[in-house]
C-alpha cells in the first residue's frame, strides 16, 4: 500500500491533477498551486485553497505552538501554550478577512512565511540547515510572549511528506518534520525559557491543498527522548483523503523515517480525556495513549466551521522499527487531535 516518491517534478500536472501519488523522505515536488483546476470559473480557485505553517514546540515542562494559515477567505494566526505540570493553558487566534497581510512561501524548503499588524508579527523563515521561528505578541492573555528559536533540520533529516488525492481534482500536500532540535529563547510575562537541543524539540507541519466542503482527520504526534538518550517521535493520522497509495503513519528515530503500514485508533469521541489506542495489523504498533490536557479551538461562522479536540497526553507500548528493533515508549508526550471542518 506504501508508494514511496523518488523523482523531483511538478506538484500537478496541467490539467490539475496529482503528477505523482505516494510518500516521501524529503519534498521533492514543486507545489505549483497555479495549476490547479477544480472549478470553471478559475477565479474562484484562490477561495479554496488551504495553506499553513504550524510549528510546535516540547520542552521539559511545556508545549508551544504557533501558526500562520491562509484558508483562502480567511487567514487564520493563533499561538497557544499548555504547562505539563499546573495544566495552565492560554490560547490567542486572529481570524484576517481575505488573509490580509499573510505571507507564505511556494515551497516548504524556501522563503519567509510573516504576519505583522504592526502589533503582532510571526516570522518563520527556511535557512539551509534550520528553521528560525521569531514571535512578538503583546498583551497574549494579559502578558506578553516572545520568542527567538532555531529548529536544527539538517538535510540528512527526514520528513514525513504525502501527496494523496481527494475527491475529483483536490488533494494534499504535506510535510511533518519531528524531533528537531530546538536552541534560543522563549517568554512569557517576562519570564525566559532557555531551550537546549538536549532538552526541547520541535516538530513542523506544513500544508497546501483543497479539501471537500465538509472535511475530518484524526492527527498523532509526539517528539521526545528515549532513556539511551536517542530522540524519538512519532506521526499518524488519517481521514483527509485518499491514502491507498500512502499513509502518513512513522516512526521517527535520530532524523530517520522509519514508515508504518496501517494503524488503526480506537477513541471515544463522547469523551476524549478517555486512554485511546493505535495498533496496527501487522503488529508494529501497541501503544496507549493515556491523555492529561484537552485543548478545545473552535470557529463557527456558520457556513464556516472548525472545531478541534487537541488531547495531550502520554504514549506507552512498542513500536517497531525497519530493523525488527521493539521501541519501547514510556510516558512520551505528545498529542492527539479530532478535527471537523466546514470550509
Amino acid at each position: 500500500m506504501q508508494t514511496e516518491l523518488h523523482t523531483p517534478g511538478a506538484l500537478l500536472s496541467p490539467d490539475g491533477r496529482l503528477a505523482q501519488v505516494g510518500w516521501s523522505r524529503q519534498p521533492l515536488l514543486d507545489c505549483n498551486l497555479e495549476s490547479a483546476r477544480f472549478y470553471r470559473w478559475r477565479a474562484l480557485q484562490r477561495w479554496r485553497i488551504k495553506r499553513w505553517d504550524y510549528y510546535g514546540l516540547t520542552t521539559p515542562t511545556d508545549f508551544y505552538s504557533f501558526t500562520i494559515a491562509d484558508i483562502g477567505y480567511l487567514g487564520s494566526v493563533f499561538a497557544y501554550r499548555i504547562n505539563f505540570v499546573t495544566g495552565a493553558y492560554h490560547e490567542v487566534t486572529l481570524t484576517i478577512p481575505l488573509a490580509r497581510g499573510v505571507i507564505l512561501p511556494r515551497n516548504s524548503t524556501e522563503g519567509e512565511s510573516v504576519y505583522d499588524n504592526g502589533k503582532v508579527r510571526l516570522l518563520f523563515r527556511a535557512e539551509p540547515q534550520a528553521r528560525s521561528l521569531s514571535v512578538n505578541w503583546p498583551n497574549f492573555g494579559g502578558q506578553d510572549l516572545r520568542a527567538e528559536v532555531t529548529l536544527h533540520l539538517p538535510s540528512a533529516h527526514e520528513s514525513m511528506v504525502i501527496v494523496v488525492p481527494i475527491a475529483g481534482h483536490r488533494f494534499y500536500d504535506n510535510r511533518k518534520v519531528n524531533c528537531l532540535p530546538a536552541e534560543g529563547w522563549l517568554e512569557l510575562g517576562g519570564e525566559r525559557t532557555e531551550l537546549r537541543p538536549a532538552e526541547s524539540l520541535g516538530n513542523m507541519d506544513w500544508g497546501r491543498g483543497v479539501w471537500e466542503y465538509d472535511s475530518f482527520w484524526v492527527w498523532a504526534s509526539a517528539s521526545g527522548f528515549l532513556p539511551d538518550g536517542r530522540r524519538a517521535g512519532l506521526n499518524m493520522g488519517y481521514g483527509f483523503g485518499d491514502t491507498s497509495a500512502a499513509t502518513e503513519h512513522a516512526l521517527i528515530l535520530n532524523g530517520r523515517i522509519h514508515k508504518l503500514d496501517q494503524v488503526d485508533f480506537a477513541y471515544d469521541s463522547t469523551d476524549f480525556m478517555r486512554p485511546w489506542r493505535m495498533t496496527s495489523p501487522d503488529g508494529r504498533v501497541d501503544l496507549e495513549f493515556v491523555p492529561f490536557q484537552e485543548r478545545v479551538a473552535m470557529t463557527d461562522f456558520k457556513l464556516l466551521f472548525s472545531e478541534v479536540h487537541q488531547i495531550f497526553g502520554r504514549y506507552r507500548g512498542t513500536v517497531r522499527a525497519d530493523d525488527g528493533e521493539g521501541v519501547r515508549l514510556d510516558d512520551l508526550i505528545g498529542f492527539a487531535e479530532e478535527h471537523h471542518a466546514r470550509w
